[in-house]
């Protein structure tokens, strides 16, 4: 059995017991969080599509870890003009684990 879900402007494909990490979730460590916008159910080959959600279905998430990502750096160059410019960015995430799939 596996979903598609959609949070933080992003769609997954999840099944129950995956780990990954998506953006930034407003929970605490060890919480329970229900998604709703699921926009697909697949169980043993009948699948099921919404226009644009399933209506009724969740997918049970469990919060496992808050974190930032590894800097990415931003530089810029022009030659011979002595410009340049270095910004650096890390994005926070959230890591999850889908508990189950209710559709």
């Amino acid at each position: 059995m596996y979903a598609v879900i959609k949070t933080g402007g992003k769609q997954y494909k999840v099944a129950e017991g995956e780990i990954l990490r998506v953006e930034k979730l407003n929970a605490e460590v060890n919480e329970t969080v229900e998604m709703t916008e699921v926009l697909l159910v697949s169980n043993n080959g009948e699948m099921k599509v919404g226009t644009p959600v399933v209506e009724g279905a969740k997918v049970l998430v469990e919060v496992l870890s808050q974190g930032r990502a590894k800097k990415v750096i931003n530089f810029k160059y022009k030659p011979k003009k002595s410009t340049h410019r270095r910004k650096g960015h890390r994005q926070s995430f959230t890591e999850i684990k889908i508990t189950s799939i209710q559709g």
